[in-house]
């Protein structure tokens, strides 16, 4: 044998080894990148953040006006509408994760 076929050869064994070593690797499940919990506190957070922002503006409002509370109650409510969309766009968002991730797996096994 050349040394040249020795080297190919030891190349090709390599390249053998490292499609086994990725073929054994552990694959990350689906919902690895967000578990449960960390999705209701990420929604909680954004639901109560929205909330305390319109309350904010609609009370700083209120005193800076000299009006009724009908800012404090308006921005409240907004803010209100615009924590449930986010929340609402966050679950969409790792809904379309979890898709494309389980429609990988399907494609793989197949």
């Amino acid at each position: 044998m050349t040394d040249d076929d020795q080297k190919q050869r030891m190349a090709q064994l390599e390249a053998k080894i490292d499609a086994a070593k990725k073929a054994k690797a552990p694959r990350p499940r689906a919902d690895a990148d967000v578990s449960g919990g960390e999705l209701a506190w990420r929604m909680v957070i954004e639901m109560v953040s929205g909330l305390g922002i319109g309350f904010g503006i609609g009370y700083g409002l209120d005193s800076l006006l000299g009006t009724i509370p009908i800012f404090l109650v308006l921005f409240t409510l907004l803010g209100l509408v615009a924590g449930v969309k986010v929340m609402l766009r966050s679950a969409k968002e790792v809904q379309e994760k979890q898709t494309a991730a389980n429609a990988a797996e399907k494609d793989e096994r197949d």
